[in-house]
């Protein structure tokens, strides 16, 4: 299990951007403990539902279908709670910070090697990478 970070969504490969939506899932289903996602409940709720926000909006805009079962389990997740989205810039600011996009993109890295990401993509990280790299820099 892993939760990508909040950065590289929006150029996951198909492939990785699906897995991450059955994590949240199996998360929303189980309350999942895990030592990659431990450090949600560190936070408040709020960043949680956020970042669920920002997977199935990358899934929208891509054209993926939600399935109606596994779209329940994230309403039923935060059912009865009233969370505000949170501005992406904090999302899981002590964690998804540089050191662990660095993480990430070294994970997405090994399966570029192994021929399981696709060049035209991992262009998009590569590209996504130097554009993070250069606004931090500036």
């Amino acid at each position: 299990m892993r939760l990508w970070h909040k950065d590289l969504i929006d150029v996951l490969p198909r492939q990785q951007l699906l897995a991450q939506w059955r994590e949240l899932c199996s998360i929303y289903s189980k309350e999942d403990r895990h030592i990659l996602i431990n450090f949600i409940y560190d936070y408040p709720p709020n960043h949680f539902y956020t970042y669920s926000l920002l997977v199935i909006d990358e899934m929208r805009k891509r054209g993926y279908k939600i399935s109606e079962s596994s779209y329940k389990r994230f309403t039923d997740y935060f059912q009865n709670r009233k969370f505000k989205k949170i501005n992406i810039q904090t999302l899981y600011n002590n964690k998804m910070n540089d050191r662990y996009l660095y993480q990430c993109y070294h994970n997405l890295q090994e399966k570029y090697d192994c021929n399981s990401i696709k060049e035209f993509e991992w262009a998009l990280i590569e590209n996504k990478l130097k554009e993070k790299i250069t606004v931090t820099e500036k």
